[in-house]
C-alpha cells in the first residue's frame, strides 16, 4: 500500500508535465471566469452602487425581479425574438450549406460572400441595416416597397416591427457561421449512401429528409444550442439601433441589466438578472439535449 506522498511523488512523475503547462489556463480561469461568476453571486444579495462599500441586504434584488414589470417585459421580448431568430437561423444556414455543398463553379467564391458579414464589423452591419430600414420615405426598404405600391413603414420606430428587424440583422450577421457548420457536417455524411439512394431511385427531396437531415442530427443540436444563447444574449443590435425602444419593444434581458448595472449603477440587482439569464438558458439547453443530443450512426 502506498503512502500518500508516494502517490503524490508517482501521480507527479507520470503527469507532472501535464500540471505544469495546465497551470497557467487554470490561473487565466480562476481569475477571470470562476472569480467573477461567484463574486456576482455575492452581489446580487448586496446594494453596490460602485462608490463605497458593498451593504448586505440579503433577498431584496431577488424581491424586486418579481414586482419590476419592465424586467418581465424585457424577458419576454428576448423570447420573442429568439422565437424570430433561432429557427430562420438555422434553416438560412443549412440552406446556404446545401448549396455550396453542390459544388458547383464558383462555390468556393460564394462561401467566401455568406462567410462575409460574420467577420464584419457589428457596428459597420448595424449602420447598413439603420440605413435599410430607415422609417422614412427615403428609406432604401420604404422605395422598394413603393415601388410595389405599399405604404412607406416606420420599421425601427414601429414597437410591432422593430424586433422583427433586428432579428433580421442577427440572422444576416450569424447565418454564414451557421452555414459552415452545416457544411461540415455535410462533408461527413457517407457519399455511399447518396449513391444508394440513387440506385433506389429516390428523389432528392426524399433523399434529404431521410437521408441527409437525420444523419446533421449532432449538428442541429449544436447549432441549436449556440443560436438559442446567442438570441438570449442580444444586445449589440438593440444598443445600436434603438436603445432598448420605442416603448422598450426591443429592451431585452442582457440590454436592461446592461442599464441597470451601468446606467443606473445597480450592481446586486444586475447580477440578478445575469443569474436569471443564466438559468434560463440553463433550462432550455438541458431540454434540447434531452431531445436533439442523441448519437446518430452513419451505417
Amino acid at each position: 500500500m502506498l503512502t500518500r506522498k508516494e502517490r503524490f511523488k508517482r501521480n507527479w512523475n507520470k503527469y507532472g508535465l501535464v500540471y505544469v503547462f495546465l497551470t497557467p489556463i487554470l490561473i487565466h480561469f480562476a481569475i477571470f471566469q470562476l472569480f467573477p461568476i461567484l463574486f456576482s453571486f455575492v452581489l446580487t444579495f448586496t446594494n453596490w452602487p460602485v462608490i463605497g462599500e458593498p451593504q448586505y441586504i440579503g433577498m431584496k434584488n431577488w424581491l424586486a425581479l418579481f414586482k419590476d414589470p419592465l424586467a418581465w417585459k424585457a424577458i419576454w421580448n428576448t423570447i420573442v425574438f429568439s422565437f424570430y431568430y433561432i429557427v430562420p437561423t438555422m434553416a438560412l444556414g443549412l440552406i446556404l450549406a446545401l448549396l455550396i455543398n453542390m459544388g458547383k463553379k464558383g462555390s468556393g467564391f460564394f462561401k467566401g460572400l455568406f462567410f462575409l458579414p460574420v467577420v464584419t464589423s457589428f457596428v459597420v452591419i448595424s449602420g447598413i441595416w439603420s440605413w435599410l430600414f430607415k422609417g422614412t420615405e427615403d428609406g432604401f426598404m420604404n422605395m422598394f416597397l413603393n415601388l410595389l405600391g405599399i405604404q412607406p413603414q416606420l420599421f425601427l420606430s414601429d414597437s410591432n416591427q422593430a424586433l422583427i428587424v433586428l432579428a433580421g440583422l442577427s440572422i444576416f450577421k450569424v447565418c454564414g457561421s451557421t452555414m459552415i457548420y452545416y457544411y461540415a457536417g455535410l462533408q461527413s455524411v457517407p457519399h455511399e449512401l447518396y449513391e444508394a439512394a440513387k440506385i433506389d431511385g429516390s428523389s432528392s427531396w426524399n433523399t434529404f429528409w431521410r437521408i441527409t437531415f437525420p444523419l446533421l442530427l449532432p449538428i442541429h443540436f449544436y447549432v441549436a444550442i449556440i443560436t438559442t444563447i446567442g438570441s438570449f444574449q442580444i444586445f449589440d443590435s438593440a444598443f445600436l439601433l434603438t436603445s432598448g425602444g420605442p416603448s422598450q419593444s426591443t429592451t431585452t434581458i442582457v440590454y436592461y441589466l446592461y442599464q441597470e448595472g451601468f446606467t443606473s449603477l445597480r450592481l446586486g440587482y444586475a447580477s440578478v438578472l445575469a443569474y436569471v439569464l443564466f438559468i434560463i438558458i440553463f433550462c432550455i439547453s438541458l431540454v434540447q439535449r434531452k431531445y436533439m443530443g442523441k448519437e446518430v450512426s452513419y451505417k
